[in-house]
C-alpha cells in the first residue's frame, strides 16, 4: 500500500517509517498515498486528517489529545473511514479489555499512567479510554519523566485483596504490529470514525 506518514520524523514515526516499508508498504507524498498514518501532535492532526480525507485519502490516526468531532464529521462527508486509537499497543488493548472485565468484580480502582516528559497530554488518551471502559468515574494519576516510554497500571482494591493489571511498552516497536493491523484492516471500514483498536481484534 501506498502510504503517506505524517511526523516520520518523531519519536513513533521514525520507528514506524521503516517498519511500514519492512511490511512491504511504500512511503509516498499525500498526492501519490492510498492511506495516511499520524502520529504527529494534537495541534496537527486535525489539519492532516482534513487534508487527506480532501485528497480521497483515508487513515490511521495514532496521536492522542484532540477533539474527534470535526475529523468525523468530514470522514461521513467525504464517505472515507478514518481509524483512530489511543494506544495501538496490543498488549495495552488487551490491558483494558482486562481491566473492564475486573471492574465488574471490583469496584473500586485507580489507574496510574506514566508516559515520557515530552508527552503533552495527561491524563494519557489510553487512561481515559481505559477508565471510560471502567465506567468512567475511576481516578486517573499522570506521571510525566525522563527515560520512560509508555507504562500504565490499574489498580484494582477491595479489603484483604488487591489485583494490578499492567502494561509495560519498553520501545515504540510496540506500535508497529497494531498500526499494520489497522492499515490491512481500513478498506473494510465503514465511512466515518472507528476508535479503538480492540474494534479490530
Amino acid at each position: 500500500m501506498r502510504v503517506k506518514l505524517f511526523g516520520a520524523g518523531g519519536k513513533v514515526g521514525s520507528v514506524l517509517g521503516p517498519a511500514l516499508v519492512g511490511a512491504g508498504h511504500e512511503l509516498v507524498e499525500l498526492g501519490e498515498a492510498e492511506a495516511m498514518v499520524d502520529f504527529t501532535a494534537p495541534e496537527a492532526v486535525v489539519g492532516n486528517v482534513t487534508q487527506a480525507l480532501e485528497a480521497g485519502v483515508p487513515g490511521v490516526v495514532g496521536t492522542s489529545g484532540w477533539d474527534t468531532a470535526e475529523v468525523e464529521t468530514k470522514a461521513l462527508e467525504t464517505g472515507l473511514p478514518v481509524f483512530y486509537a489511543p494506544n495501538f499497543a496490543l498488549g495495552a488493548v488487551l490491558m483494558m479489555k482486562f481491566a473492564a472485565e475486573a471492574g465488574k468484580h471490583i469496584p473500586r480502582a485507580e489507574i496510574v499512567e506514566l508516559h515520557h516528559e515530552s508527552k503533552v497530554d495527561a491524563p494519557s488518551g489510553t487512561a481515559k479510554a481505559t477508565g471510560a471502559a471502567m465506567g468512567g468515574d475511576v481516578p486517573i494519576h499522570s506521571v510525566r519523566l525522563p527515560g520512560i516510554v509508555a507504562h500504565q497500571e490499574v489498580l484494582l482494591s477491595q479489603p484483604g485483596e488487591l489485583l494490578t493489571i499492567r502494561h509495560d511498552a519498553f520501545s515504540r516497536e510496540a506500535y508497529v504490529p497494531g498500526v499494520l493491523l489497522a492499515l490491512e484492516r481500513l478498506p473494510d471500514l465503514p465511512p466515518g470514525l472507528t476508535i479503538g483498536l480492540e474494534s479490530l481484534l
